[in-house]
């Protein structure tokens, strides 16, 4: 798990008052850290374009230049008729506040098209802080951004433009040069399967998870295999009618006893009328709650449950934004201002931990914030989401926290695309949860 920010400036200033560092020092580290990846993965004498601007960044870059010098053929001027083994945008950084200006744009655009690997120096310009996208972004097969990492990097925009990203240490280690953030992003060390290790242990031992299966009754057995798999010692359907589903889950007319955690909303439609939901839900269970519910009529009233996890893709949250009165915006500008968003949301809702869905996926609760970004476009098929609400109803139903279920779930998730070894058109729902079975 590692530290998110917003902005370094605040860092960069600790740096040189509690250690000593320079202005100067830092750049040279800076520079530092492209010239030993170029040397490392490049041979000598590679051609190579640094293109500059005015701020830090460009001072960074022409630092660079300095120190490839001599070993790398060095243009810091842009030649259209020239080809270039490496190109590395230093033109704005990170402190880009502005709209690029056409002569700049069209730069960039003509950067992007070349065939050089591309390196972008701590951010690709046309990334904002806050994690928007100018029209015209410079497109990095890799980011070595400078003494910690940016949350700006962690858009959903912003991954099809960041490529691999590394840090690079400014003349302090990182666990001396950063101090606590409310912002996290999840590695894939951070997740902890849920393994039996009390061999006296029955299928009592492991929660049973109650899953109201509505018109769409796909999206309830989906939900149901993932949970099975991922450990819940048993799962229900709760249905008004027989319907068919696989041997090992069970089916029930009314919510069980033994249930520990209940799942909500994927395929529910009209299923279920509000006295018979009420009446499901007249208890103290934990609950993840997805997709229909989200526009019922109670789903206000569930806001001020305890344990409590909301899985919506950006669509729901837009309306879960709506009816709170929070904010009243579409899909883009949702995408566009995630980050703000999901903490307006949290503020106001410190008791419910929103799993809003992306790119790279934004777990809140309260004041902590968690970006899962191991996501891949594989998971882009209908029923994916199904799998996740089941893999966290399982961990609740199971006795994990609300957070945790939802960092361990959306690990496992994500992790379980990664290793799918076919053509990531071809994921099915079946196909992840087998994954599961793996990690």
């Amino acid at each position: 798990m590692q530290n998110l920010y917003q902005e370094v400036n605040t860092l960069d200033h600790r740096a040189v008052e509690k250690f000593g560092l320079s202005e100067p020092i830092m750049m040279e580290h800076a520079a530092s850290a492209i010239a030993d990846y170029i040397t490392q993965h490049f041979p000598l004498s590679s051609s190579v374009l640094i293109v500059c601007g005015t701020g830090n960044n460009g001072s960074d870059g022409r630092i660079l230049a300095r120190q490839l010098e001599g070993n790398y053929r060095i243009s810091l001027s842009y030649y259209s008729d020239t080809h270039y083994d490496i190109i590395v945008d230093a033109l704005f950084g990170s402190g880009l506040s502005r709209a690029i200006n056409p002569e700049t744009a069209e730069l960039i655009e003509t950067l992007n098209r070349s065939k050089a690997f591309k390196i972008a120096c701590d951010v690709p310009s046309g990334l904002y802080t806050e994690g928007t996208l100018d029209p015209h972004t410079f497109r990095a097969d890799i980011t070595i951004t400078m003494g910690a990492l940016k949350r700006s990097l962690f858009s959903d925009g912003a991954k099809e433009f960041v490529g691999e990203i590394r840090v690079a240490d400014l003349g302090v280690s990182r666990s001396r040069y950063e101090i606590p953030s409310p912002w996290k992003l999840l590695d894939t060390s951070d997740l902890s399967l849920p393994l039996r290790t009390e061999v006296s242990a029955h299928k009592g031992s492991f929660g049973h998870l109650g899953i109201i299966c509505g018109e769409k009754i796909g999206a309830s057995v989906i939900a149901g295999s993932a949970a099975l798999r991922f450990g819940s010692g048993l799962v229900s359907l709760i249905s008004n009618e027989n319907v068919t589903i696989p041997y090992e889950l069970m089916q029930s007319h009314s919510l069980p006893s033994s249930v520990t955690a209940i799942a909500l909303g994927m395929g529910l439609g009209i299923e279920f009328c509000d006295d018979e939901l009420n009446t499901l839900l007249g208890n103290t269970l934990p609950l993840v709650l997805d997709a229909d519910i989200f526009y019922h009529s109670m789903f206000l009233t569930l806001l001020n449950r305890e344990r409590i996890v909301l899985t919506p893709h950006p669509k729901e949250f837009t309306q879960i934004l709506r009816i709170t009165g929070i904010a009243d915006v579409d899909v883009n500008e949702l995408q566009n201002n995630r980050f703000s968003y999901a903490e307006q949301f949290c503020a106001a809702y410190p008791n419910v931990v929103l799993v809003l869905k992306g790119s790279n996926v934004i777990i809140g609760s309260g004041e902590e914030f968690y970006i899962n970004p191991h996501g891949t476009v594989a998971l882009a098929k209908g029923g994916s989401g199904d799998v996740l609400g089941g893999l966290i109803g399982s961990l609740l139903a199971q006795g994990y926290s609300p957070l945790e279920s939802a960092i361990q779930g959306s690990l496992a998730h994500t992790l379980a695309s990664r290793g799918f070894d076919k053509n990531n058109y071809a994921l099915t729902p079946f196909d992840l949860i087998e994954r599961i079975t793996t990690l």
